[in-house]
């Protein structure tokens, strides 16, 4: 049941993308603006814009990627939160401080009204000990954080949701495995309606092959990398962050639609990219599912999730282990859909992403508690 906060303002602030969306009481959006560059100085030129055509937001919400190990619900901010998010900055270094640019920026312009953080980190937050912790000495444990954090959490409580409601059950009573494809991807397993295993984990560069970011390699051939080859810390930083991924095995691009198009044309590392991230996909699906007992339904959601229907059919298809197959349908509207056949064993569902909206529910459901 939504509340009647008003219009709320949803901040989501990406590496490289401005999504503000003002929702009002019924979940309709009444304005939104979206960018394609990295939030920046501009963020705030955008936010006033928005601010000039109303309505006038009676809240906002924000989202974090990452809440570190001090802030593990979503909160209302005051200064003393927004302090501590300084210090969880670095975690994740592509997303985090482009998010407080927008956040300090659009608490500057809105300082008569409540501002909340929501954070991925959050649906993962009860993760059980064998799922979260790392074989680490407990001394980098204890001082440095160092644990299976997940993130896309956001979307996986939209695409929860929405899944309970088109298999008609509730989320306490489903196995699933989620996926969310997109700039970033990572698989989640979600028993009776809670989060017991991902593939992301202290950052959001382990797990599978993604756009630009390599997901999960070797540790020792960075050490390698570091010790033998005296590559440093901030190249290789760089390089696994913004020029991996599909980008670096195709050589062209990070897009799936651009290497569908590619390899249909010949292009054989066009080819190689989507061979290696479907096979990243189907791993990361399979060791999800080793977290349930029973699998109910497979789900998708992200961008690509939502939008390429090449992927989801190759990597259905080699996981009949699991009473999975090929042959799904296409996806009729922008709207929660089983695109399995009807009877399958396992139901295959797409739910487009809904970040935006599980902020804007987030956001009233703390603002009507407190």
């Amino acid at each position: 049941m939504r509340t009647r906060t008003g219009p709320v303002l949803v901040a989501d602030a990406g590496s490289s993308s401005l999504r503000l969306t003002v929702f009002g009481d019924g979940g309709q959006v009444l304005n939104e603006h979206h960018s394609d560059s990295p939030p920046g100085e501009g963020a705030t030129e955008a936010l006033r814009q928005l601010l000039k055509e109303g309505p006038a937001p009676t809240a906002a919400g924000h989202r974090i990627v990452h809440g570190g190990s001090e802030l593990r619900s979503h909160t209302l901010l005051d200064d003393a939160v927004r302090a501590r998010l300084n210090r969880v900055a670095d975690l994740a270094p592509l997303h985090v401080p482009q998010a407080l640019t927008v956040l300090d920026a659009a608490r500057n312009l809105l300082p008569g009204v409540p501002h909340v953080a929501c954070f991925d980190t959050v649906f993962h937050a009860g993760l059980p000990l064998a799922a979260r912790e790392y074989a680490v000495p407990s001394s980098w444990r204890d001082n440095y954080g160092l644990r299976r954090y997940g993130f896309h959490g956001l979307s996986y409580a939209w695409a929860l949701a929405r899944t309970a409601e088109l298999l008609g059950r509730r989320p306490e009573q489903l196995h699933l495995v989620m996926v969310h494809l997109g700039g970033g991807c990572s698989a989640c397993a979600v028993r009776d309606g809670r989060s017991v295993d991902t593939t992301m984990g202290f950052t959001p560069l382990e797990g599978l092959v993604m756009s630009r970011r390599s997901g999960s390699i070797d540790p020792g051939a960075l050490t390698w990398l570091l010790t033998r080859k005296n590559v440093s810390a901030d190249e290789i930083e760089d390089v696994l962050n913004h020029s991996s991924g599909l980008l670096a095995l195709s050589g062209t691009s990070g897009d799936t639609r651009d290497l569908v198009r590619s390899r249909a044309a010949g292009d054989e590392r066009a080819a190689l990219a989507l061979d290696v991230f479907t096979h990243q996909c189907r791993r990361g699906i399979a060791g999800m599912a080793a977290s349930l007992s029973r699998l109910d339904a497979l789900v998708f959601t992200g961008e690509i999730g939502e939008d390429q229907p090449e992927v989801r059919e190759e990597v259905c298809a080699g996981l009949s282990l699991l009473g999975l197959t090929g042959g799904l349908r296409p996806l009729v509207a922008e709207r929660p859909e089983i695109i399995s056949e009807p009877g399958a064993r396992v139901p295959v569902v797409v739910v487009p992403t809904g970040e935006a909206q599980q902020i804007d529910a987030e956001t009233r459901a703390l603002l009507d508690h407190r």
